[in-house]
C-alpha cells in the first residue's frame, strides 16, 4: 500500500499554527506540517499580504518535496488557491469552510466590497480583528478551550483581503470542500455556493473551527480524502 501523502495545514485569519494542535494529535501516522501566514500576527506593522501568504505556502510545499494534500481553512483558502496549482506535488486541495474563489476575486469582493460588521477594522494600521470570536469562530468549542484560543488571536492584514487572486488551483488540482454545517462566520449557504467548484463535497456538523470542536471527526474525514 502506498504511504499517505504529507498534510499541509493552512490556518485562517487571526490564527497561527497553534490552532491545529488537537487535529495533528489525531493523525500520529501522518506527516503533518503547518505554515504560518505572514498576513496574520500580533504586530500590525509587520503583517504581510495575500501574495506573501501564497509564497509561504509554496515554500512549505517545496520543503516537503513529495506528494502533499493542502488544507485551507477560512481565509486560508485564498492563498491556498493562489499557490497550490504551481507549488509542487500537490495531489489535492481541501477547503475547510474556506474561500474557494476564482481568478480576479478577493475576500472583500465576496462580501460585496464592504467590511462585515463583525470585523474590528483599524484603517490607520491596515489591519482588523474580530469583535466576538467566541460566537463567530468557536460557537461549539468547549468554553475553556474557546477562551484560550480567543486570547491567542492576532490581527489580519487588510491588504490581504483586498488583493485579487491571479491563479486558481482548483482548475487543475483535485479538490474537496468540507462544509461546516453550523458555521456562524461563513454561512453554510455561502459554503455550498463555493463548494460546487469542488470535485467532492463532504460535511461536518460543526461551527467554524472543527479542528478544535471535533478534531477526531475532522481527522477521519481528512484521512479519507488522502486515500481516495
Amino acid at each position: 500500500m502506498n504511504p499517505l501523502p504529507s498534510l499541509l495545514l493552512v490556518h485562517g485569519a487571526w490564527h497561527a499554527p497553534w490552532c491545529w494542535e488537537q487535529l495533528a494529535a489525531e493523525l500520529p501516522d501522518v506527516d503533518v506540517r503547518t505554515v504560518a501566514l505572514p498576513s496574520s500576527g500580533s504586530d500590525p506593522k509587520a503583517l504581510g499580504d495575500l501574495y506573501d501568504d501564497a509564497a509561504a505556502i509554496s515554500g512549505a510545499v517545496r520543503e516537503i518535496g513529495g506528494p502533499t494534500v493542502v488544507v485551507g481553512h477560512s481565509y486560508g483558502g485564498c492563498p491556498v488557491t493562489q499557490a497550490a496549482g504551481s507549488a509542487g506535488d500537490v495531489r489535492r486541495v481541501v477547503y475547510l469552510s474556506a474561500l474557494m474563489q476564482d481568478v480576479g476575486d478577493s475576500l472583500l469582493s465576496l462580501v460585496g466590497g464592504a467590511y462585515p460588521p463583525d470585523w474590528d477594522v483599524h484603517e490607520e494600521t491596515e489591519c482588523f480583528g474580530v469583535h466576538d470570536p467566541l460566537h463567530a469562530l468557536y460557537a461549539d468549542v468547549e468554553p475553556e478551550l474557546a477562551a484560550r484560543s480567543a486570547a491567542r488571536l492576532g490581527y489580519e492584514s487588510l491588504r490581504a483581503v483586498r488583493q485579487p487572486l491571479t491563479e486558481a488551483a482548483w482548475h487543475t488540482v483535485p479538490s474537496t470542500y468540507i462544509v461546516c454545517e453550523e458555521d456562524v462566520a461563513i454561512p453554510p449557504v455561502l459554503q455550498e455556493q463555493m463548494a460546487v467548484r469542488a470535485d467532492r463535497v463532504r460535511r461536518i456538523r460543526s461551527s467554524h473551527s472543527p479542528f478544535l470542536s471535533r478534531p477526531a471527526e475532522l481527522a477521519a474525514l481528512l484521512r479519507e480524502e488522502m486515500t481516495v
